[in-house]
């Protein structure tokens, strides 16, 4: 989704493009000024942190390569004022859940982590419950760091391991080895009460087999959590330009069915396209973005979507760390706003909704776009006549050859009713 989903984000999934001409139909039935919304959704923080050891060559993240002394404390001056700067948006609402993630935030020393979490839990109200993420390299991985990571209220840790196989994580140009991402998971299931565990398939000259391994591996772990993603080729990438040898479609297929079939036998739930979790241990931060909720991003190239009872807005920060650290205290670190219309929103809803394999609420598309649900009712029937989706009066949800073919389901929602076949 190129309103990219910062936080654990499917990297092996087909990103679509809202583009608002070939929405017309829709908006077409809709009358002026349509929408309001009569409760905001949940609220929840992303705080983007931009540097890594070594850029992968498979990422189009907003990630930089670490090459001089890292600016903890001009960037935490930079991500504290932004925040302060965004309250006007958001003040008074709760925060659901914080995700700090990258690049490679454990990186940054405890000292600049605790700053960041008090700043945050001054400007804007947190429970004790709340679900604060922090996305961890294994390469960066020490013990008393990490402990002092857990006793600030970090109480979720997302490892990106991608593979226990050094031969592909060689592939992927990782910085960490095997021994070191088993050393990682073990220090987080014995401190961690929740943590997550980032896993690749499909990787260069990968097997059957060794896809399996490394859901084995992990599995080793009971980890509360586990991501597997589809390696694809992204733009401006190292591999979009020099393409590795990658297994072809039918082998990542069987290597997706096989996963899948192996993570429901060991008791996890397929909640979403790349997520699974053992009971109640989805990702609440996720999820919030799968159902439309807001998410207000600091950081350098972090996105925005904060809804207004007339309004939803979307905001787009700097990319480049210096030009956004340099630009916070000027006011001018925004470099695009722009108002979601009425005509966008069914589109926008359904690209991160449909992503959740159990569908979602069908109220919930009036509540958090402001629409009735009757404004996709022709595209809702278009998709239930190719089997790609079904509904009742409670729920709507991808079927399983929905969840196959999400971009061709996508698609629906994108066009009128002469949207393209599903294969």
């Amino acid at each position: 989704m190129k309103e990219k989903v910062i936080g654990e984000t499917p990297r092996g999934v087909t990103r679509l493009t809202p583009i608002a001409p070939r929405l017309t139909p829709i908006a077409s039935r809709l009358s002026p000024h349509a929408s309001h919304l009569t409760e905001l959704p949940p609220l929840a923080l992303y705080v983007h942190i931009p540097w890594c050891l070594k850029k992968c060559p498979y990422c189009d993240f907003n990630s930089h390569e670490l090459k001089d002394e890292l600016p903890e404390a001009a960037y935490i001056d930079a991500v504290l004022g932004d925040l302060e700067q965004a309250l006007p948006a958001v003040w008074g609402r709760r925060l659901a859940s914080v995700f700090i993630g990258g690049g490679t935030p454990s990186l940054f020393s405890p000292a600049a982590i605790e700053r960041l979490l008090s700043g945050i839990r001054a400007a804007l109200p947190l429970n004790p419950y709340t679900e604060v993420t922090l996305e961890a390299n294994p390469g960066t991985f020490e013990a008393d760091k990490f402990r002092v990571f857990r006793d600030l209220g970090i109480n979720r840790l997302s490892l990106g391991v991608q593979s226990f196989n050094p031969e592909h994580l060689a592939a992927l140009g990782r910085v960490h080895t095997s021994d070191e991402a088993k050393r990682a998971i073990e220090f987080a299931a014995k401190n961690f009460d929740n943590f997550n565990l980032d896993l690749m398939y499909a990787l260069p000259r990968q097997t059957l087999a060794q896809a399996l391994a490394d859901i084995d591996t992990a599995l080793g772990y009971t980890p509360p959590h586990l991501s597997a993603y589809h390696l694809t080729l992204e733009p401006n990438t190292l591999f979009h330009r020099y393409p590795p040898p990658l297994p072809d479609d039918d082998l990542a297929a069987d290597m997706q069915e096989a996963i899948e079939e192996k993570l429901s036998a060991a008791g996890y739930g397929h909640y979403e396209t790349s997520a699974f979790a053992r009971p109640g241990r989805e990702a609440r931060h996720n999820v919030n973005y799968w159902e439309f909720g807001d998410y207000l991003g600091i950081g350098a190239g972090a996105h925005s979507k904060i809804s207004f009872p007339d309004r939803i807005v979307r905001e787009l920060r700097h990319k480049q760390p210096r030009a956004y650290m340099e630009s916070v205290a000027a006011g001018a670190h925004i470099i695009e706003r722009h108002e979601v219309d009425d005509a966008s929103r069914p589109f926008e809803f359904m690209m991160n909704a449909l992503r959740l394999t159990g569908g979602f609420p069908t109220a919930l598309f009036a509540e958090r776009t402001g629409l009735p649900i009757t404004a996709i009712a022709r595209e809702l029937a278009v998709a239930e006549e190719r089997g790609l989706l079904e509904r009742d009066h409670v729920t709507t949800r991808p079927t399983l050859r929905g969840q196959r073919f999400l971009n061709d389901l996508l698609q629906i929602f994108l066009e009128d009713g002469a949207a393209p076949r599903a294969p």
